[in-house]
């Protein structure tokens, strides 16, 4: 109502205090937790405003990227006349705007794996907005080795999942240990704005679940959304299994590459520069048996832009070859898809 006192204090959060579930005692959790936001694109877009309104002490979101007029049809925290801005920055604006109380943070970087633990230590929660495969694993893998519950989602097209993963659940790895084969983003396959809203508000819910010890617990659960046939569906994984060894997907940064390390590079050459002055060079469908192969001991890296390629490289490698293979996600080269 125009015109009436300013909202502060209990005022503010008073409607969501008054459920029974949540209460003060969820609101004071809310209000002590430290969440970063990896992403502030679509998913970031509906999800950190849903957080920041319900009162999180301190959000801190992570992006490298700058708003661009193609996506402003999802990410929908961002203006015409915002254009060429830094995201992390624009977002942090608007968020201040829409709740003073919550201490924000803009990080004007992208996260790689060799950096998660200086970046990540002392938050709480970490929700994955990245719509970056090697980031949700390196996340993951961040989320297990802390005991952090991640918060993850991803949605092309008209379809997607959010879930809660790691804490005192199972990892991403556990739900999904294998890349799609089409590990497409909302850049290269498309997406409908309202669908990308839906799964962002979806994390923000298990995210405040989570904080506030809601019953039965958000962590170990997936919820998929399919917009072409208007189905919810979604399970529980909270036994599910975390795969080990050669069957485990690890990702590095480039920077995290040994002069030692056996280096394949199955990107083409317009993709960019070689991972490293070692690397060979090779289609991903000729690793195997009758290609260059790690010697004894030796760790294996193998790397393409968003993972999938360096993948499957490193299934066929696993068939002849049983040692350490990591990969590594270069991101697109500029004008190419991932």
């Amino acid at each position: 109502m125009a015109g009436g006192n300013p909202v502060s204090g209990e005022d503010r959060y008073a409607r969501q205090i008054a459920v029974p579930a949540f209460g003060e005692r969820g609101q004071h959790a809310v209000r002590a937790a430290r969440v970063a936001v990896v992403g502030a694109g679509g998913l970031a877009a509906t999800a950190a405003p849903a957080l920041v309104g319900a009162g999180i002490g301190r959000l801190t979101l992570f992006d490298g990227d700058r708003v661009d007029r193609t996506n402003l049809h999802r990410q929908v925290l961002f203006r015409e006349e915002d254009a060429g801005r830094l995201k992390a920055e624009v977002a942090v604006e608007r968020l201040s705007a829409l709740n003073p109380e919550v201490e924000l943070v803009a990080r004007t970087r992208f996260l790689e794996p060799d950096g998660l633990g200086a970046e990540l230590d002392g938050h709480d929660l970490v929700l994955d907005c990245a719509d970056r495969f090697s980031v949700s694993y390196s996340l993951s893998d961040y989320g297990r080795g802390q005991g952090v519950p991640l918060v993850s989602a991803s949605v092309t097209g008209l379809s997607g999942y959010a879930g809660a993963f790691c804490g005192a659940a199972p990892s991403l790895h556990a739900v999904f240990p294998d890349l799609p084969v089409r590990a497409g983003s909302c850049a290269s396959e498309g997406v409908l704005g309202p669908v990308v809203g839906l799964l962002g508000n979806l994390q923000a819910q298990m995210t405040l679940g989570i904080l506030a010890g809601l019953e039965p617990s958000p962590l170990g659960q997936l919820v998929t959304v399919e917009a072409p046939g208007w189905r919810f569906g979604g399970f529980r994984f909270d036994r599910a299994p975390e795969p080990e060894g050669a069957a485990r997907l690890c990702f590095l940064g480039p920077a995290e590459i040994r002069e030692e390390d056996f280096v394949l590079d199955v990107r083409g050459p317009q993709e960019g520069p070689a991972l490293a002055p070692q690397a060979v060079r090779i289609p991903w469908e000729e690793v195997g048996p009758h290609g260059p192969l790690p010697a004894p001991g030796q760790r294996a890296v193998i790397g393409c832009c968003s993972g999938v390629r360096a993948q499957l490289a490193a299934r066929r490698l696993a068939r002849t070859w049983q040692g350490e293979t990591c990969l590594v996600a270069t991101g697109p080269a500029p004008g190419l898809p991932a």
